[in-house]
């Protein structure tokens, strides 16, 4: 089983203690989730059923409410909600595929007696989130004439071994001596001493061969040899390793490390062989994105830096790591910069400086020479921060603090970020008076304010953002703080006004009474921008944090960006408030959307009742935008797995669109229906329009499987020469040497069946020499040797 999520949520209001928990796993290839809650005092929670005994959803109830208003959460298996009703609080549950709910009432590491209970009350509820088999427990209907008798387990009752070596010999703390050796080697890599740290393992297993930590010395070995660029050895010691140790929590690290190796000593296969191997079985572990960075670096090694971005962004996107992240960003950094997009560069550069700025000391010289890089094309943003993080992870007597300083101030003060610069710029007339910078730095602060008339907008705010540094929580300086955003409001520079919002709830509301109505009303206006310029990250996120609700008539906006943004709650809420619009294109229109958002949600039964009223409505369109509808329900009907209503579904499809290439996947689902029914007829006709489709188009993504059924229904019912033509028709079809054994192999059996012996061996001897080792071989010399 693999753990790939934990979250936890307490909530402790009063007397009211709920803990709720989730967490996802994998089991036999098989992604669950559990979710347990859990409070002092014991609480109610019940299943709902459909008509199927089904679980659709569960609800907790408690007597007693939270103050503070918990989130919604929601995962890929479940979505958790609350509400409050006559005094009574609410977790409402509903799963987005299959669900159980568990009681748990024992203790197994106290209880030693445990029985079948069927309760309603508990002080902890276990809720698991499955897709098709429920993980680790065994189905079984319970009998209720049965005898509940009690099961009790308890380690006094039988004999009882203690901790045993790897030879199966007892263990005695005091033999385990090699346990203090094991945490002076972690202490010696955590001090990157590292050639000292392998002279220590090599040492201890000289001393106990039998350790039980041989595989974390070997571990231990393998990092300090990566550390110190000792790559044969890596190598060599991975071999061993990967042999012995295969079911190591460390396995994927080592596979990292070991196709880094073979990158680095330029054995591209072997470093394939091994990225494949850590990607495809450790998709989950972080060194798999570790693994996606060494990528990334062999192909910019070797001048693909086109694929070496690729991998890069791909390790950003998947990873949840920091250190990954970061690396990631500053490689993307490095690479745009180098190649004239510094605007794409300093976005990379903001994300590591706001996750963790303290990784350019990691890269010390690699970062000044980016951050100059940065300065040579007026990126000022950037290369102050990058100067920033420096400052603040380097001794404070280290050579380069004083330019470091100067540099950021002087960036600075070619920005916007005026007050930033003054303080950067004050910092160094501090701490070096009598510096080598000294001059330039006087003149940069002094040229940061000046005296105008100018009563433009840009002068304004600069005016406001000088009286606001100086005067900072004075009444002055509130004023200028309610001035400037009263202004930037006015200039519907609403954008600003929300930036500067924590300086703007600061002053004194009782003063300054419309302040809230300064943020809404800005946030209504960003949202309404956003919308405009299709800013769809911002509309999600103003929509969220000020709740704003604006008119119908950016609706449209509003849906486009809620699932683009996969914010499908906002986007149901929109569709449902428009679907029953008295105006029929109107309510067309929102229907479909409404399928839409229902389809990606897995709300399966809400798409086919909208499905039936949207074709009701368009039934008699012919060119109606919405014709979509139809695949729509044939899809769903697909996932609910009813083998019927597909089969109705694909004839009006048919009826609406004709034999055409889009639907070709749907076809070769109802062959799959066919085959299920063992109804030959289902598998030929849309077999037929398969290869119809695919002659028409010139394309043969769905051979030879599509031939290969077909050729077996008519096998089955006995039409060989149509079976003939079918396996004839992949002579011009390009397959795959398995692929091409298979069909000559098939091509010879029909040839038997119609007592064209010559031929058949012909296809036989086919098969040997395309397959000789393969399974087809082996049927055909068994076939040809029948047919002599």
């Amino acid at each position: 089983m693999i753990k790939f999520l934990l979250i936890f949520f307490l909530f402790l209001v009063n007397s009211f203690a709920l803990e709720i928990s989730l967490s996802g796993a994998k089991e036999n290839f098989q992604n669950y989730s559990t979710l347990h809650i859990k409070e002092k005092n014991k609480f109610l929670c019940q299943k709902q059923t459909d008509d199927f005994d089904k679980t659709i959803g569960i609800v907790c109830a408690f007597s007693t409410k939270p103050t503070k208003k918990i989130q919604k959460i929601q995962n890929d298996f479940f979505e958790i909600k609350t509400e409050i009703k006559k005094e009574t609080f609410f977790l409402i549950i509903k799963p987005f595929k299959n669900i159980k709910l568990i009681p748990v009432i024992y203790n197994l590491t106290q209880d030693d007696t445990t029985y079948n209970a069927n309760v309603k009350l508990s002080k902890h509820w276990m809720v698991i989130g499955y897709d098709k088999e429920l993980p680790h427990i065994k189905k079984q209907k319970y009998n209720h004439n049965t005898i509940n008798f009690p099961f009790t387990l308890d380690k006094t009752m039988i004999p009882f071994v203690g901790g045993l070596d790897i030879k199966g010999n007892p263990v005695y703390i005091k033999e385990v001596q090699d346990v203090k050796e094991f945490i002076k080697v972690k202490k010696l890599y955590k001090k990157q001493k590292y050639n000292q740290c392998l002279e220590k393992i090599d040492n201890i297993l000289d001393k106990y061969p039998d350790t039980l930590f041989k595989a974390e010395f070997s571990h231990y070995k393998i990092l300090a040899s990566n550390k110190l660029e000792m790559y044969d050895e890596i190598i060599d010691l991975s071999k061993i390793f990967l042999r012995e140790y295969s079911s190591n929590d460390n396995i994927a690290e080592v596979l990292s490390l070991t196709a880094k190796a073979h990158y680095k000593l330029a054995q591209s296969t072997s470093a394939n062989y091994f990225f494949d191997r850590l990607i495809n079985e450790h998709s989950d572990s972080v060194y798999a994105k570790w693994g996606l960075i060494y990528m990334g670096d062999m192909q910019s090694e070797s001048g693909s830096l086109t694929q070496a971005v690729k991998y890069y962004k791909k390790a950003l996107k998947e990873t949840q790591n920091i250190d990954v992240a970061t690396t990631a960003a500053f490689k993307l950094a490095t690479y745009y910069i180098n190649f004239g997009d510094k605007l794409k560069a300093a976005e990379y550069i903001k994300k590591i400086v706001k996750v963790k700025p303290s990784y350019f000391i990691k890269e010390y010289e690699l970062a000044k020479e980016t951050m100059y890089q940065f300065a040579e094309v007026q990126e000022y943003n950037s290369a102050a921060a990058i100067a920033m993080s420096l400052i603040n992870n380097i001794e404070k007597d280290h050579d380069d603090v004083e330019k470091l300083l100067r540099d950021k101030g002087v960036w600075l003060s070619k920005t916007d970020a005026k007050t930033d610069a003054l303080k950067a710029l004050n910092e160094y007339l501090e701490k070096f008076e009598y510096g080598a910078y000294e001059d330039e730095v006087v003149i940069a602060k002094d040229s940061l304010f000046f005296e105008t008339n100018d009563d433009n907008l840009s002068v304004k705010i600069t005016q406001f953002n000088e009286l606001i540094d100086i005067y900072g929580d004075d009444t002055i300086g509130e004023k200028a703080i309610y001035e400037k955003a009263k202004l930037l409001e006015k200039n519907k520079m609403f954008r600003d006004v929300l930036n500067f919002e924590d300086e703007l709830l600061s002053i004194d509301d009782t003063k300054y009474q419309n302040v809230q109505d300064i943020i809404y009303n800005s946030a209504v206006g960003f949202m309404k921008q956003s919308l405009q310029n299709q800013k769809c990250n911002d509309v999600l996120a103003i929509s969220d944090k000020y709740n704003v609700i604006l008119s119908d008539e950016w609706d449209d906006g509003i849906y486009h960006c809620a699932m683009k943004g996969a914010d499908y709650v906002l986007a149901k809420r929109t569709a449902s408030k428009n679907i029953k619009s008295n105006n029929l294109d109107f309510k067309k229109k929102w229907l479909y959307r409404y399928i839409k958002i229902d389809f990606a949600t897995g709300n399966y039964s809400d798409v086919v009742d909208a499905s039936k009223e949207l074709i009701a409505l368009i039934q008699d369109e012919e060119n109606s935008k919405y014709l979509d509808v139809h695949r729509y329900m044939f899809d769903t009907y697909q996932r609910l797995e009813q083998d019927d209503n597909m089969l109705s579904a694909i004839v009006k499809l048919q009826k609406v669109f004709g034999i055409v290439y889009n639907d070709i996947e749907r076809y070769i689902a109802v062959m799959g229906v066919g085959s299920s029914k063992k109804d030959n007829t289902i598998i030929i006709k849309y077999a037929k329009y398969v290869m119809e489709i695919q002659e028409k188009s010139n394309s043969y993504a769905q051979s030879p499987y599509v031939e290969f059924t077909l050729y077996g229904a008519y096998i089955d019912i006995k039409d060989f020469n149509k079976a003939l033509d079918v396996i004839e028709s992949l002579n011009s079809v390009e397959l795959k040497t398995k692929d091409k054994a298979r069909q000559q192999y098939l091509l010879g059996s029909v040839y038997t069946k119609l007592w064209r012996d010559s031929d058949a061996i012909k296809a036989y001897d086919e098969v040997i020499k395309l397959d000789p080792a393969s399974a087809w071989a082996e049927l055909a010399r068994s076939a040809k040797s029948m047919s002599q």
